[in-house]
């Protein structure tokens, strides 16, 4: 079997993710959030909303390729890092990372986007194959 990619993809209206905080405050951001992720969003005045939708989103779209049925995953355990060259990662810590070991899940990648209402992610991964 060769190897299979995995895509997961979600799409976010950044207002709905900025009246959660505003609603929830820090509880929702600490729960939701490394606190690698919260410094990178509040870094930039104004881009804060956008920032943490895209974030959200890439969360969605990292568990749509983890599949993780009935096991309960903190979403901090799926972390976007923005590396220093502008793009960014995802870093699976956790019970993210062990699922993704379990399901033979290697080479993440990760891409958002957000532009007026929306912010977007596509999370992609690649399944070593078996046999060959």
């Amino acid at each position: 079997m060769s190897d299979a990619v995995l895509v997961g993809i979600d799409l976010v209206q950044i207002r709905e993710i900025a009246a959660s905080i505003a609603r929830f405050g820090e509880h929702f951001v600490r729960r939701v959030f490394t606190d690698g992720e919260i410094e990178y969003c509040r870094a930039a005045a104004g881009k804060e909303d956008e920032r943490f939708a895209a974030r959200f989103a890439a969360k969605e779209a990292a568990m749509k390729v983890l599949r993780p049925g009935d096991v309960g995953l903190d979403l901090r355990h799926i972390e976007v890092r923005r590396m220093a060259g502008g793009w960014s990662e995802l870093v699976l810590h956790g019970a993210a990372e062990t699922l993704a070991r379990q399901a033979g899940l290697r080479s993440f990648s990760v891409s958002m986007s957000h532009e007026g209402e929306y912010a977007t992610a596509v999370v992609v991964a690649m399944r070593a194959g078996e046999g060959g």
